[in-house]
């Protein structure tokens, strides 16, 4: 699991724009290098309901990265451990078994892409 803080890096003119009067910054979050090849397999807003979890689970060749928008989760990949606030990003690497709980009594939203290295994997439900 790799866990970046949304105040980690700082906001930078888009590669397009004018350095000295931008009209658009990014920060990036990932690069080439911490993503796996393949295809985007989906990208879903999410929702995970106040107090509950997603069941602990692995993709045998997915790749998943997770953008927490609204609440606060914990991110479980196996001993590992990351309490999420909103703009934080875990990605999660292929057969890394990983849950989400949301600590709060509201909902939590975030966005995850899935990114295939198209070896015909299935998810698989542990426990």
């Amino acid at each position: 699991m790799q866990f970046i803080q949304a105040d980690s890096g700082s906001f930078v003119p888009a590669s397009h724009e004018d350095p000295g009067r931008p009209g658009v910054l990014k920060r990036v979050i990932a690069t080439n290098r911490q993503l796996q090849r393949g295809r985007v397999q989906m990208l879903n807003w999410s929702r995970l309901p106040a107090e509950s979890s997603f069941r602990p689970h692995y993709h045998e060749d997915m790749q998943e990265i997770f953008v927490l928008l609204t609440g606060q989760v914990m991110m479980r990949c196996g001993d590992d451990e990351a309490m999420m606030q909103p703009g934080d990003t875990v990605i999660v690497e292929p057969r890394e078994v990983h849950e989400m709980t949301n600590l709060l009594q509201t909902d939590a939203e975030y966005l995850v892409f899935g990114i295939s290295s198209e070896e015909g994997g299935r998810t698989v439900v542990v426990g």
